[in-house]
């Protein structure tokens, strides 16, 4: 296994093993941000122990909780992380376990590997040259990982139906229009699949839903490694604004609308 890739596993996990003891806790230590979305003692807890492993590969790190740089410091970086360190804090206050730990490294602005850790369920989804694995932990500790086998996934379209993944908490009209518009070109039946954080990349990719429409704000970090796991199992995650791939470490760190499909 690349050494960096590793590395980013293991801080996954421990940085999942921190948020989970807040979660199984009563105090959370709920504020706001400027743009009002929740942060919590788990998202700067877990960012610390994510940054603890990443800092010395000597490769800087975009962070949703670390102070962001501006483009012109960032412009010439070929390799970077890209990190969520509590995707889906939502979710996590809501204690439903459908948050994740997201990392992901860069180069060149696009997505060379990326895990996402579940740590409600102990769950690894990782990418690795052209596969993309899950994995599901007996043990938590991250010096453990190599000793469970990883499963590979793969898309697979359901047959008489098209699954469209739905969010949680940002299901707006435009994703509403998307579904009716898929529904006049079908003959198939549409079913919408709710998830939540970056698990949404993780059930097109492992074949357990069709489609990702995504038609509400979402940043860099938050879909990284998404990207990375759909890429290695041949999806696309296309920007709607230029057709093409998304890329990263960009001047603005604000997604643009994208959709990643495994279906024509």
């Amino acid at each position: 296994m690349d050494k960096n890739l590793d590395i980013a596993i293991r801080a996954a996990i421990e940085a999942g093993n921190v948020i989970m003891e807040i979660y199984n806790s009563e105090d959370f230590q709920i504020r706001n941000k400027e743009d009002d979305s929740p942060l919590t003692k788990a998202d700067l807890k877990a960012n610390a122990v994510i940054n603890s492993f990443l800092k010395p590969t000597k490769i800087p790190i975009i962070s949703e909780e670390n102070k962001q740089l501006e483009y012109e410091e960032r412009k010439d970086w070929k390799d970077c992380w890209i990190v969520d360190p509590l995707d889906g804090t939502k979710e996590f206050i809501k204690r439903n376990g459908e948050f994740t730990v997201n990392i992901a490294y860069i180069r060149d602005n696009l997505p060379v590997f990326g895990v996402i850790y579940v740590p409600a369920k102990k769950t690894v989804y990782f990418s690795a040259g052209s596969s993309s694995w899950k994995q599901i932990l007996n043990d938590t500790d991250p010096a453990k990982f190599n000793q469970v086998e990883s499963i590979m996934i793969s898309p697979e379209k359901s047959e008489g139906e098209i699954r469209v993944v739905g969010s949680r908490s940002h299901m707006n009209q435009d994703t509403k229009d998307f579904i009716a518009n898929l529904q006049e070109k079908s003959t198939d039946k549409i079913k919408v699949v709710s998830k939540g954080s970056s698990l949404k990349f993780c059930l097109v990719a492992e074949g357990n839903a069709d489609v990702y429409p995504r038609f509400a704000p979402t940043m860099e970090w938050d879909t990284a490694a998404g990207q990375a796991i759909c890429k290695a199992v041949g999806l696309k995650v296309i920007d709607k604004e230029t057709g093409q791939e998304m890329k990263y470490n960009r001047e603005n760190l604000l997604n643009n609308h994208f959709s990643v499909s495994a279906i024509e």
